[in-house]
């Protein structure tokens, strides 16, 4: 469908792209994936048109529709929500105008048997065929609920786009974009201001309802929930995979070995052969056998291992000073803009070396409840920071609020204080900004990298409560993974807000979710966490269902005991009524049972590696296997009550 033809982009005499080729056909959903700055927005512009190789040919059929979602972008102010986004129906808008021109010239006409009567006729017949195809009456129900989808409510439909942050400004932006069903969607970061509901929504969307889809996200459980194919940019090259991201880790590893060692028994074989040239090259009885050998040598193919890009974030927190057992104690907090409460009655405590998560819808208030922490607005109730705690702040924002016509080496020199200064080249070194790098401005940064700048800032002094909002926008999955680590080993206590799935998983043990104007406190990890909620919202629509409505009884006078009525048979369910109960009950029991499965297995695991510690076996990998099976343990047993209650409560309602 869209061919790329041996492109080639050099920046400052650098290639960034050396000669690559591939084409994106009908149905394809490809994850564009790579370091910060190996050019995967480059890539997504050039196929969009809005930037041009320097050599090479981006070949687009012309009947292909193409649409791009960037990173950042500009919104007119002065339409309404569902205004901007019934942009996205131009074209059906301009196709009925042509309609109904045309039924008027039609209205008009008499010469009922020229040609250009007949014509006409055919041009209208198949202009209505196509608004037919592209479902243009109902245009009205599917921007509803592509906007509810996305986490608007119907009252934001007609605010104006100008009250609107602006990552709900992209999110405007990426409805008008699936509305307009494309050929190929090109997409940017498009996780980065959606919550954990919405992205949920979108995965459901791209992989049932878009035709070709290219995109970049360094979300880990979006990308493989979404795509079928991998394409990775390394060092001015492409490593194409038709597999989602989680296998192209693996196999990319398996060819990275099979090359390494295919190219060691190549390189011994050729040795052998030198050896013996050398040897025998000046005996005449050899001679035949040496030029044999010569020219077989000439004729081996030399096999190449993959060139691995091997600079690597070194990121670890300073050590943390030791703070108060509460480091953050809030006793029925609240905060209010005029007459909107985002939040009320927020009472919690967490304590020292809890690492912990606020996720929820936007516009909840996670990041309004960290701004009352840092004491930037103001709240009511009661809310104390423990006895010497030193907090470090990470901002959503953090990255645009850097200078971008400094260099990198200053933004960090004009922070820096004390010894410190001495050796910004090494922190800046372990951070990939080496040599060169950091002369570079600010503003010529890609988005990680600007995100990996502004991260420094909390190790140029130690803290001992690290709050980061939306640490991981525009981090490449190797840095998340590095950040994840650092912050796994950090000896503090940690507040992340972030809707990353894969980057909460095994990172925290407790969520706060805010929702409602409450925050509310559930125990365990993040998908504990969705897990119990998937539950709650099965629970809560078997709640909302409407019960039969009972027969009007006289009322019992409040002396007299009411009489037992005979029991009436209950009405009978129709066939496909008892079918959803069954189905309903065993699909809740098949989750009794699986997790059942799940907790006899790693006991068995558990009980066989304690065999091995008692035999003797104390290396320090069998103890971090210990210590995972346990942790995998509580998780399951989690899992098993959760979904035991959900069973029981079924049967309770159906019986």
């Amino acid at each position: 469908m869209i061919s790329i033809n041996n492109l080639s982009v050099e920046f400052s005499a650098k290639s960034l792209f050396d000669n690559i080729s591939y084409v994106i056909n009908p149905r394809d959903k490809i994850a564009l994936v790579g370091k910060n700055g190996a050019g995967k927005s480059t890539m997504l512009k050039i196929i969009a048109g809005l930037q041009r190789p320097t050599s090479g040919t981006v070949a687009v059929p012309q009947d292909v529709s193409v649409c791009y979602l960037p990173q950042q972008m500009v919104l007119e102010d002065t339409l309404t929500v569902k205004e901007e986004v019934r942009k996205a129906f131009s074209r059906i808008d301009s196709m009925q105008e042509q309609l109904d021109a045309m039924s008027a010239e039609l209205a008009e006409r008499t010469d009922y048997e020229s040609q250009s009567y007949h014509d006409l006729i055919d041009r209208m017949t198949m202009l209505t065929e196509q608004l037919n195809m592209s479902g243009s009456d109902n245009c009205e129900a599917e921007m509803e609920k592509t906007l509810i989808g996305l986490g608007f409510s119907r009252s934001d439909f007609e605010r104006p786009t100008a009250e609107f942050s602006g990552g709900w400004r992209m999110r405007i932006e990426l409805a008008k974009l699936l509305l307009q069903r494309p050929d190929v969607l090109l997409l940017d970061e498009p996780t980065n201001h959606l919550d954990i509901e919405s992205i949920q929504w979108l995965e459901n969307f791209l992989a049932t309802k878009a035709k070709a889809v290219v995109l970049v996200s360094h979300d880990r459980a979006f990308i493989d929930n979404v795509t079928n194919r991998t394409i990775e940019i390394s060092l001015g090259k492409i490593y194409d995979y038709a597999v989602n991201y989680s296998h192209f880790v693996v196999l990319r590893q398996e060819r990275i070995e099979q090359q390494m060692r295919a190219w060691q028994n190549q390189q011994k074989q050729i040795a052998d052969t030198e050896q013996f040239i050398e040897r025998f090259r000046y005996k005449a009885t050899k001679a035949v056998q040496v030029q044999s050998r010569m020219k077989q040598l000439a004729k081996i193919e030399r096999i190449e291992v993959d060139e691995v890009d091997t600079s690597r974030l070194s990121l670890r927190f300073p050590p943390a000073p030791r703070s108060g057992d509460f480091p953050l104690i809030l006793e029925d907090v609240g905060k209010a803009y005029g007459s909107h409460q985002v939040f009320d009655g927020c009472t919690f405590t967490i304590r020292r070396g809890e690492k912990v998560a606020f996720v929820g819808k936007n516009g909840e208030g996670k990041s309004t409840l960290v701004k009352c922490i840092m004491d930037e607005i103001p709240y009511t109730g009661t809310l104390k920071v423990g006895h010497n705690v030193k907090i470090g702040y990470f901002a959503q924002n953090q990255a645009q609020l850097l200078d971008g016509d400094i260099s990198v080496f200053d933004t960090i020199d004009r922070v820096a204080v004390g010894d410190i200064r001495l050796k910004i080249r090494d922190i800046l070194g372990a951070f990939m900004f080496g040599g060169e790098a950091s002369d570079k401005k600010v503003k010529v940064l890609s988005g990680g990298e600007k995100t990996r700048l502004a991260m420094i800032r909390l190790l140029l002094e130690p803290v001992n409560l690290l709050i980061l909002d939306e640490p991981t926008n525009h981090l490449d999955m190797k840095t998340k993974d590095i950040l994840k680590q650092a912050i796994r080993d950090f000896d503090g206590t940690v507040i992340v807000v972030s809707h990353d799935r894969e980057f909460l998983d095994g990172l925290v043990s407790k969520v706060y979710e805010f929702g409602g104007g409450r925050v509310r406190e559930c125990l365990g990890g993040i998908y504990e966490f969705l897990e119990k909620k998937r539950i709650d919202s099965l629970q809560e629509l078997e709640r909302n269902r409407p019960a039969p409505r009972p027969k009007a009884e006289k009322q019992d006078t409040p002396d007299k005991p009411k009489e037992t009525a005979p029991d009436k048979p209950a009405a009978r369910l129709s066939y496909a009524e008892q079918r959803e109960r069954e189905k309903t009950l065993k699909k809740a029991q098949k989750r009794v049972d699986d997790a059942e499965n799940e907790i006899t297995r790693l006991e068995s695991e558990i009980a066989s590696i304690e065999a091995e510690i008692s035999a003797g076996n104390t290396t320090p990998d069998i103890f971090e296997r210990h210590a995972n099976a346990t942790k995998a343990l509580e998780n399951a047993m989690s899992l098993w009550e959760l979904a035991g209650m959900e069973l029981e409560e079924l049967k309770q309602r159906y019986s």
